[in-house]
């Protein structure tokens, strides 16, 4: 009986500093005061548990602000220098990878495109890891303590991944990865990670719910509900939701799905079908994307293309509106930041015409926070998610 009382209490423990290391990783800095008002713990609880985590070098005070007549209150705030992450974006043009300091600054990034890789699951994993070797050397980490990376499909069983679009059926991804990492692993779908990153640090946080789109090549969309410490997220194939009947063909097999009318090479194929060219694809279909934002400008068939986006964009996110209720809606991804700003108003007027008014009223949409390496910083939120869950330790 002893035994369990005794277990019971190192749990009861482990919770609470869990519980107050993801508050203060979410909403820091804040004051011990807050912190005992935010978690409903006791004074004395929270400052044993702050004492433990500035003693094991995971929090350290961070300034002070005034109180209300007493004295200025101490702000603490989660240590950047913690330790290292590594987040990857594996997309279907490019693998992204990123060195990360604890707090989610970012020290360093290399890009390497997929042209020539066949999309193979060994050449990927290759690349993957010479994406990480760099990044270390480049940002001066001689460890981490996690790698997250985020596919575009689903991710299943301890890391096989199913991703239609890049020809992957039960690809176990993880254990081509796994021997060439010291630190632990992490695999999750990429619309997942994105959507923890911008309601940790983008322009998500603070919503009840919101729906963070995945605007880039492929097309997708995670809703992060409110919890009382992670936000929780949940994925959908949005991309592939059908906005026109008969429509353009997807690379789902199927047509009229909304990510062949707004995904990035979707734009960028519609805009050289209008102007008689050859589309330019692949890994530089961002900088044509860029090209074309900044020719619709002058308006001609630039600004017919990115007319036509924005509505079917803004049918697709009434669509979500309607069903899902949030408060918020925010672009991002790689072809949010790109377009972003020039199709935002098209984007808000068809929501209007076409979202419940009741419902759209509520709504607000919102471009990203997190700029084009959105993704690989998504990917980071993986191991972090799982030190604060362990309470700041990375035994």
């Amino acid at each position: 009986m002893t035994q369990v009382v005794r277990q019971t209490t190192r749990d009861l423990r482990r919770h609470n500093r869990a519980a107050l290391l993801s508050t203060l990783y979410l909403h820091g800095p804040v004051s011990r005061l807050e912190l005992v008002a935010e978690s409903g713990l006791s004074a004395a609880t929270v400052t044993n548990v702050v004492a433990e985590l500035i003693a094991d070098g995971v929090v350290a005070e961070a300034g002070s602000v005034e109180s209300d007549g007493g004295r200025p209150r101490t702000l603490l705030a989660v240590r950047p220098d913690f330790g290292h992450v590594v987040g990857v974006d594996v997309s279907e043009t490019h693998v992204e990878v990123g060195l990360f300091d604890c707090a989610l600054g970012t020290l360093g990034t290399v890009r390497h495109p997929l042209v020539g890789t066949r999309l193979d699951p060994g050449e990927v994993a290759a690349l993957v890891h010479t994406g990480i070797a760099e990044v270390l050397e480049g940002g001066g980490a001689d460890a981490v303590f996690g790698v997250g990376i985020g596919v575009p499909g689903a991710v299943r069983d301890g890391g096989i991944v199913h991703a239609p679009t890049l020809g992957w059926r039960g690809v176990a991804f993880a254990d081509l990865i796994r021997p060439h990492v010291v630190a632990p692993l992490h695999l999750d779908n990429r619309a997942r990670t994105l959507g923890q990153a911008e309601s940790w640090l983008g322009a998500g946080r603070g919503a009840d719910r919101a729906i963070v789109a995945l605007l880039g090549v492929g097309v997708g969309a995670a809703v992060a509900t409110a919890g009382p410490s992670h936000p929780g997220i949940t994925t959908s194939e949005w991309g592939h939701t059908v906005v026109k009947a008969a429509g353009a063909a997807c690379r789902c097999g199927s047509h009229g799905c909304l990510e062949a009318y707004v995904g990035t090479e979707a734009v960028v194929r519609h805009y050289a079908d209008r102007v008689g060219k050859e589309p330019v694809i692949g890994d530089e279909s961002d900088a044509e994307l860029a090209r074309i934002v900044a020719e619709a400008a002058g308006g001609g068939p630039a600004a017919e293309v990115l007319a036509e986006t924005g509505e079917y964009l803004g049918i697709g996110i009434a669509n979500l509106i309607n069903l899902l209720s949030p408060d918020r809606v925010v672009l991002s991804g790689s072809a949010g930041a790109i377009m972003g700003p020039a199709i935002l108003p098209a984007v808000r007027d068809a929501v209007g015409r076409h979202a419940l008014d009741y419902l759209a009223g509520r709504t607000e949409v919102v471009l990203g926070r997190l700029g084009p390496e959105a993704v690989a910083l998504g990917a980071a939120t993986l191991p972090v998610a799982q030190l604060l869950a362990a309470g700041g330790r990375t035994g």
